[in-house]
């Protein structure tokens, strides 16, 4: 349908929901649409803080009867921009903040506005837990969506393999539970096939018992030997061993001795979530590696291996992620000597030992269609302003392309704007045509856009609408 409304009216939409709608102008309009990276500078014609369901399937249809743009914000750590908008409204769940946790049958219901910290900590609080990421701050919305990759995932798999069910909003604005029983299709895209089927606005985790682990950050020189040796002490590791090498130039931290900022180190993050004594021994492997410039392995709760994050922290930075089946020696020695011959202000190649878990789940199971990589990786260049990046930008191709020997194929949930090929690769196989067909059904018009995109295999023609209701012109 064409729209019925030619002009943004903020007071049309403020009638219509129950949660706040902030507009430029607003005391708190710039703090309520800043996100994480800091390459980015939106300005949205509206900010719907919304509180509910109904919030939401009001606000869609506003946005349907305008033509207006939409996306959806829960932790705001979208580096392509998904989680807001240029001069369209964002539908910004982080109000959606309610957790349960039913200790008898291990499982929580949580609100889609949570961040990892505080779905964790709330776990945690009985002896249990889910594994999301490395950052306490992502919202659980997007990186429950596209897989989630973190520190129990060898152990206990994917976010979306601990997913048992989900509440969410349509683009007809009907509010649908979907689990293996109810809209099992969709219940399959949705674990790993993003947000291009609706607004979720709660997800059921089934939890595990993990209470006190072992690991923390440990900072080592990076040499030849010493990286291959971090990666084959991960790789030969039981499931209860997850790492992540960050290769990289070391930043002034107050933990580091000055004399090696800016040498190649090993920025290791280590987690074992098994047995104590065995997970102590396991440090000892690493600690044995080199010296450490900073030993911060420990005992301690799991919330705590979210470490304090700053809130003013906005980085400027540009990255490619892939997949390859291991590195060897003439690859560590190519990504040492490209970190030494840049003078980006941090540039880092990232190493994540994938298998165990992830890998003993089907891949017909879920969206997610690489849980037989061996490794992912991400190259990644920080720059001071936009004439530095074209050189930045250069500088991670030309590594990742060396790493990954041009092989499209990436984890969705840290693509940037690269492009619908890049968003393809990231569904091999038959996982394509069927989220496809699943978008048919639910999203025919691709309302759900502002996303890694899937386009409906059948769309409907341009300006097409599958609302149930329209607002009536004032």
């Amino acid at each position: 349908m064409s729209p019925s409304l030619e002009i943004f009216d903020i007071d049309y939409l403020d009638e219509r929901v129950t949660g706040d709608v902030i507009a430029p102008g607003d005391p708190d309009y710039d703090l309520a649409r800043r996100l994480f990276t800091g390459t980015l500078d939106p300005k949205p014609a509206a900010i719907v803080k919304v509180v509910d369901a109904a919030d939401i399937a009001a606000t869609i249809r506003y946005t349907q009867a305008t033509g207006m743009e939409f996306a959806v914000r829960s932790g705001g750590h979208s580096s392509a921009g998904h989680s807001t908008s240029e001069g369209g409204v964002v539908i910004d769940v982080r109000g959606l903040n309610d957790i349960d946790v039913d200790t008898g049958e291990r499982t929580m219901w949580a609100g889609s506005g949570n961040t990892a910290a505080q779905v964790t900590q709330a776990a945690a609080a009985h002896g249990l837990a889910i594994g999301f990421g490395d950052m306490g701050s992502v919202g659980i919305g997007g990186i429950t969506l596209g897989g989630g990759v973190g520190f129990l995932s060898r152990k206990h798999g994917l976010t979306i393999d601990s997913l048992l069910a989900a509440e969410m909003v349509t683009a007809t604005g009907e509010v649908l539970t979907v689990d293996a029983l109810n809209h099992p299709d969709l219940f399959w895209a949705i674990r790993g096939g993003g947000g291009n089927f609706g607004v979720v606005t709660g997800f059921k985790y089934r939890l595990v018992p993990v209470d006190r682990v072992v690991g923390g950050l440990i900072v080592l020189p990076a040499t030849p030997d010493v990286v291959a040796g971090f990666l084959s002490l991960s790789e030969e590791g039981p499931d209860e061993l997850t790492t992540i090498a960050n290769v990289m130039s070391c930043p002034p931290m107050p933990f580091v001795p000055e004399e090696v900022v800016g040498d190649a180190v090993i920025m290791g993050l280590i987690v074992w979530c098994g047995d104590l004594d065995e997970g102590h021994r396991v440090m000892d492997r690493f600690r044995a590696l080199a010296t450490p410039l900073a030993d911060m392995l420990a005992e301690m709760s799991y919330p705590d291996i979210y470490g304090p994050e700053d809130e003013e922290y906005r980085p400027l930075a540009v990255a490619l992620t892939g997949f390859t089946s291991g590195v060897e020696t003439d690859d560590i020695e190519a990504i040492l000597d490209a970190i030494a011959d840049s003078d980006a202000p941090m540039r880092v190649v990232q190493l994540r030992v994938l298998g165990g878990a992830i890998a003993r789940v089907p891949t017909e199971a879920t969206a997610f269609g690489h849980r037989d990589r061996a490794m992912m990786l991400n190259v990644a260049s920080f720059y001071t302003d936009e004439e530095d990046r074209p050189r930045r930008e250069t500088w991670v191709r030309d590594l990742w392309t060396r790493l990954t020997g041009g092989d499209p194929a990436g984890y969705v949930g840290f693509l940037a704007a690269e492009g619908s090929d890049r968003v393809r690769a990231a569904y091999p196989g038959q996982i394509w045509d069927r989220l496809r067909r699943v978008k048919t059904q639910y999203d025919p018009a691709n309302l759900f856009q502002s996303n890694q995109n899937i386009p409906p295999a059948h769309p409907l023609p341009a300006g097409g609408s599958i609302s149930e209701e329209q607002p009536e012109q004032d």
